[in-house]
C-alpha cells in the first residue's frame, strides 16, 4: 500500500511536470540569486500533497515549498516536487520528482521519476534499489582518479575551507571529469546506476537527498557526511560514492591526500 501510494504521487507530480515544461508559467526568486521556484513548482507539490493526505491525512508532510505539515505520526514524507528546477525553467529535460518516507527516523523508502527519460528509480530499505523495475548496481571503479565525478553548487556562495570551488579544482587539476547536472536527486540516482562512480555536495536539504541517498545504498554504494561519519538528510554535505572509491573522494574533498 505504501508503495502504491509512493507511486500515485510521484506520477501526480510528474503530470505537472510534464504539463508546464516548455510552456508559459510565472516565475519566482527565493534565497540567493538565481534559486528559482515556479508555477509549475507549486502545481506539483499540491497534486502531491493530495495524493498523500487522501491516502494518509495523518502522516507528517516535509516539502520544499510548503515547509513543514506536521502530524503526530511516525510516518514522513520528504518531498521535492520538481528537483532541478532551474533546468525546468530553462527547458532543460533534466529535472525530476524525488520522494523519500522516514518511519521513526529513517528513510524506509525512496522514489524518483524524471519524465522526459522515463526514468523511474525505486529503492525500499533491505530489498534492493530499481530502475523501471530492473534491479541496478553502483559502478565496480577502484581509483578515484578514473572515475566520472558528479556535483554542484549552492547559490550562495561558501567562503569555507574546502569550498566547492577548492574541492572541484582539486579534481579537474588531475584530470578527473567532474559532471555539474544540476539535479541532485538525478546524480544520487545515477550514481545508483553505475553511471556516476561518486558524488558529492556541501549544500543539500532533505528533499533533495531523501529518496536518492536510499538508492545508492540500496544498490551497493556507500553515503556519508564529509567526515566519512553516518549520513542524515537533515546535514549539508553529502558524499555518495560505489563505496570502492569513497575513502580516497574524502581524501580529496579534506585536502588530506599526498596528491590533493
Amino acid at each position: 500500500m505504501l508503495q502504491t501510494v509512493l507511486h500515485e504521487a510521484v506520477m501526480a507530480g510528474a503530470q505537472e511536470i510534464k504539463r508546464f515544461f516548455n510552456q508559459t508559467f510565472t516565475i519566482s526568486n527565493k534565497e540567493g540569486r538565481n534559486n528559482l521556484v515556479t508555477e509549475a513548482d507549486h502545481a506539483s507539490e499540491k497534486a502531491i500533497i493530495a495524493v498523500i493526505q487522501k491516502n494518509y491525512p495523518d502522516h507528517f508532510i516535509l516539502t520544499e515549498e510548503s515547509g513543514e505539515l506536521p502530524q503526530n505520526s511516525d510516518y514522513k514524507w520528504i518531498v521535492d516536487p520538481i528537483d532541478g528546477t532551474i533546468n525546468f525553467a530553462h527547458g532543460i529535460p533534466i529535472n525530476c520528482v524525488s520522494i523519500g518516507i522516514e518511519y521513526k527516523g529513517n528513510v524506509i523508502m525512496g522514489m524518483v521519476y524524471n519524465p522526459h527519460m522515463n526514468e523511474l528509480f525505486f529503492a525500499e530499505k533491505g530489498k534492493g534499489a530499481t530502475l523501471n523495475g530492473q534491479p541496478i548496481q553502483v559502478s565496480k571503479e577502484t581509483d578515484a582518479m578514473k572515475s566520472c565525478l558528479v556535483t554542484g553548487f549552492p547559490y550562495i556562495y561558501l567562503n569555507i575551507e574546502n569550498s566547492p570551488l577548492q574541492v572541484f579544482e582539486r579534481f579537474i587539476s588531475q584530470g578527473v571529469p567532474v559532471r555539474r547536472l544540476g539535479a541532485a536527486a538525478i546524480d544520487l540516482c545515477w550514481v545508483a546506476a553505475g553511471r556516476f562512480d561518486g558524488f558529492y555536495e556541501h549544500k543539500l536539504e532533505a528533499w533533495d537527498s531523501a529518496a536518492g541517498y536510499l538508492i545508492v545504498e540500496e544498490a551497493g554504494g556507500k553515503v556519508t557526511d564529509f567526515t566519512g561519519g553516518k549520513f542524515s538528510v537533515y546535514q549539508h554535505r553529502i558524499l555518495a560514492t560505489n563505496g570502492l572509491i569513497h575513502d580516497q573522494m574524502l581524501s580529496i574533498i579534506n585536502n588530506t591526500s599526498p596528491s590533493a
